[in-house]
């Protein structure tokens, strides 16, 4: 793991969570999309060398959708940058800790995305992200 690549914070309301952070930061997001597969909508913001990403569910069955349903609206995850994710899950997961997806799936901000459970890293979601080369 080479740095912290973002901190993901769900959200009930993304527009008006983006202005919020607007306010916050004294920018607009950098970028918007949506993750059909994970059910979300995105936005990133910088602060810094920092990237705080807010998420809003698309549906009631998405993630976030059930994190916001038991916990409120919050921080849902830390996310490590890695150069070779492949290698990382299997190290990680050769150390004990509960893979979620073994295979990568693409996510939000041109990534590949592999997440670590919970329960074996101290209540903590951590996502390892990999930048997709074009």
């Amino acid at each position: 793991m080479r740095k912290i690549e973002h901190i993901g914070i769900a959200v009930k309301d993304l527009e008006k969570s983006n202005q919020l952070f607007e306010k916050l930061f004294g920018n607009p997001p950098y970028k918007e999309e949506e993750v059909a597969s994970e059910g979300v909508k995105t936005s990133f913001f910088l602060n810094g060398p920092n990237k705080i990403e807010l998420l809003e569910a698309t549906h009631s069955e998405s993630p976030i959708a059930k994190f916001i349903e038991k916990k409120g609206e919050g921080i849902h995850h830390i996310a490590f940058d890695v150069e070779d994710i492949i290698s990382e899950t299997e190290r990680l997961k050769n150390e004990g800790f509960i893979v979620l997806n073994e295979i990568p799936k693409k996510g939000a901000d041109n990534k590949l995305v592999v997440f670590l459970h919970p329960k074996s890293t101290n209540g903590v979601l951590i996502e390892l992200c990999q930048e997709i080369q074009q």
